[in-house]
C-alpha cells in the first residue's frame, strides 16, 4: 500500500503534479469562497431581505455571463495544448482572441440593464426583494468585460501551469472586494452607505482591478518575446472560429447548468423569504467545497490538455484518476462536518442577525446541508471528469448532457411539484440532488469510454515531444532565459 502510494505520488500524472498545479488554484478558489462568504455575511447583518435578494440576482447575473465567461475560459485549453506541443508563439494570439470575444460579450450583456425590472418581476418575490434584486443586478451588468477578459488573461498563466500568478492576482482583487464591501454596504471608511448596491459596486471594481493587474503582467518583456503577448494582437479568423467552436459549448454548459439552479432558486423564492434565505446560505456554504474542487478541475483540464499536446493520453488519464482520489478524500471530510457539526458553518450568519428572524432560516438550512452531504461526491465527479474531457475538446457532449439532465431531472419536475402538487422546499432539493448524482455518473462513463483520448483543439497533427524541452535561446540582442526564469 505504502509503495503504491509513493509510486502514485511521483512522476507525471501523479498526486504531486496534480497538487502542484491545483493548490494555488484551490487557494484562488478559496479566496472567492471567502469573498462570497463575507459578502453574504455582511448582507445578512444588513437585513434578511438583502441576503435573500443577493443570491438570486447574483445567480442570474453569473448565469448570463457564464455563456461568455465559459467561452473565454476555454482559452485555457488552447494554451495548455499549445504549451504541451511546444508551440509557444501560438499562445499569445490565442489569448488575444479571447479578449476580442470579451468585447463582444460586454456589448451583448449591457442591454440587460434595462430588462432587469421585468426579469425579477417574473420571479414573483416580495416587492422589497424584487427591488433589491434589480439594483444588485443592474450594477453587476457593468462587469461583463472584466469577468470575461480576466478569464482569458488568466488562461495565459494557468494554461502553462503557472498557477501561483493566478492565485496572487485573485488574492489582490479579493482583498479589494472585501474592503469595499465593508465600506460601501454599511457606510464605513468614509464611503457612502449603499446597502446591497454597495456590495455589487465593490464586486465590479474588484474585477476591473484584476484585469488591470493581468494586463500589466502580460506586457513583461520575456512574455512579449517568447509568447507574443503583444505582437500576437491581430485577429485571426480561423483561431477565433476554433475558440468559438470548442469554447462556446463550454460556455453553454456553464449557462445551462447555472440556469437550472437559478430557476430552482426562483421556484424556492415563491415559498417565502425563510426558505429562500436558507437555500442561499446553504449554496454559499457549499462553495467551501465546490470552489476548491473547481480549482482541482481547472488543474485537471490544464494537465489533460498539456499531455494531449504532447501526445501522451495515458498520462492524461492517470492525471484525472489521481485528482479523483484526492477529491474523494476532501469531500469525505466535508460531508462529515455537514452532517455532525452544521452549526459551525451557520454561526457567522447568525452572529449579528436578528435571532427571531434567523431561527427558521437556520432550521431549514441545517436540513438542506444533509442534501448537500448526499450529492457532494457526485458533484466532485461532475467537476473532475467533465474537466478532463473538456480539456481534450469534448465540450459538446458536456453541454448536451447538462441540458438534458437539468431539465428532465430538476427544472421540469420542480416546477410541476411546486405549481401542481404544492410541494415544499425539500421536494425541490430532492430533484436537484438527483440531477447532480446522475450528472456525475454520466461524465464518469464518458471519461471511462476513452473517446476523448484522440481529441485535440489545436491545429496540425499530433507529434510526440520531449517532456522537458531544451532552453529556447533569445535573440542576440536579449539575454537567454528559461521559461521557469520568465516566471520568476
Amino acid at each position: 500500500m505504502i509503495d503504491s502510494l509513493r509510486t502514485r505520488w511521483k512522476g507525471d500524472g501523479g498526486y504531486r503534479e496534480v497538487l502542484t498545479i491545483a493548490f494555488p488554484l484551490i487557494l484562488s478558489s478559496g479566496s472567492i469562497t471567502i469573498q462570497h462568504f463575507i459578502d453574504r455575511m455582511f448582507l445578512a447583518w444588513h437585513s434578511s431581505e438583502a441576503i435573500a435578494s443577493a443570491m438570486p440576482a447574483g445567480m442570474v447575473s453569473f448565469t448570463i455571463m457564464a455563456l461568455f465567461f465559459g467561452t473565454t475560459t476555454y482559452v485555457n485549453t488552447f494554451v495548455a495544448q499549445y504549451h504541451g506541443a511546444k508551440r509557444y508563439q501560438r499562445i499569445g494570439p490565442a489569448v488575444w482572441q479571447g479578449l476580442y470575444f470579451s468585447i463582444l460579450a460586454a456589448l451583448a450583456i449591457l442591454p440587460l440593464y434595462f430588462l432587469a425590472p421585468q426579469i425579477f418581476a417574473l420571479a414573483g418575490h416580495a416587492p422589497t426583494v424584487q427591488r433589491m434584486e434589480t439594483d444588485y443586478f443592474q450594477i453587476l451588468v457593468f462587469s461583463g468585460f472584466a469577468v470575461t477578459a480576466s478569464s482569458a488573461m488568466a488562461s495565459f498563466f494557468s494554461g502553462r501551469g503557472k498557477t501561483k500568478t493566478v492565485m496572487w492576482v485573485m488574492f489582490a482583487s479579493t482583498t479589494v472586494n472585501i474592503i469595499l464591501d465593508y465600506g460601501l454596504i454599511f457606510g464605513n471608511l468614509s464611503l457612502p452607505a449603499m446597502g446591497i448596491r454597495g456590495a455589487a459596486l465593490a464586486t465590479v471594481i474588484s474585477q476591473y482591478v484584476r484585469v488591470f493587474i493581468y494586463a500589466v503582467l502580460l506586457m513583461k518583456v520575456e512574455y512579449r518575446r517568447q509568447y507574443l503577448t503583444l505582437a500576437g494582437w491581430k485577429p485571426e479568423a480561423e483561431l477565433l472560429k476554433r475558440l468559438f467552436r470548442y469554447g462556446f459549448p463550454n460556455g453553454l454548459h456553464y449557462f445551462l447548468e447555472l440556469i437550472g439552479f437559478t430557476l430552482l432558486i426562483m421556484f424556492v423564492g415563491r415559498l417565502g423569504t425563510a426558505p429562500l434565505a436558507a437555500t442561499n446560505i446553504t449554496f454559499n456554504i457549499n462553495h467551501l467545497a465546490f470552489l476548491p474542487m473547481m480549482g482541482v478541475g481547472t488543474a485537471v483540464s490544464v494537465l489533460v490538455g498539456k499531455r494531449l499536446g504532447e501526445c501522451r493520453p495515458e498520462v492524461a488519464e492517470k492525471t484525472a484518476w489521481s485528482a479523483f482520489h484526492l477529491g474523494a478524500g476532501f469531500m469525505a471530510c466535508i460531508v462529515i462536518t455537514y452532517i455532525f457539526i452544521p452549526n459551525v458553518f451557520l454561526f457567522p450568519y447568525a452572529a449579528n442577525a436578528n435571532a427571531l428572524e434567523f431561527a427558521p432560516i437556520a432550521r431549514i438550512a441545517t436540513n438542506l446541508m444533509k442534501f448537500a452531504a448526499v450529492y457532494m461526491l457526485f458533484d466532485m465527479m461532475n467537476i473532475l471528469f467533465a474537466a478532463a474531457i473538456k480539456g481534450a475538446g469534448d465540450t459538446r457532449f458536456v453541454m448536451g448532457v447538462s441540458l438534458t439532465l437539468s431539465w428532465l431531472l430538476m427544472v421540469i419536475p420542480s416546477y410541476i411539484a411546486l405549481t401542481v402538487f404544492n410541494r415544499g422546499i425539500y421536494t425541490l432539493w430532492t430533484f436537484s440532488t438527483s440531477y447532480i448524482i446522475m450528472l456525475g455518473i454520466a461524465f464518469l462513463l464518458r471519461f471511462s469510454g476513452g473517446k476523448w483520448k484522440s481529441m485535440r483543439v489545436i491545429e496540425g497533427p499530433c507529434h510526440p515531444v520531449e517532456p522537458h524541452p531544451p532552453v529556447i535561446p533569445a535573440p542576440e540582442t536579449e539575454l537567454s532565459y528559461t521559461e521557469a526564469e520568465s516566471d520568476g
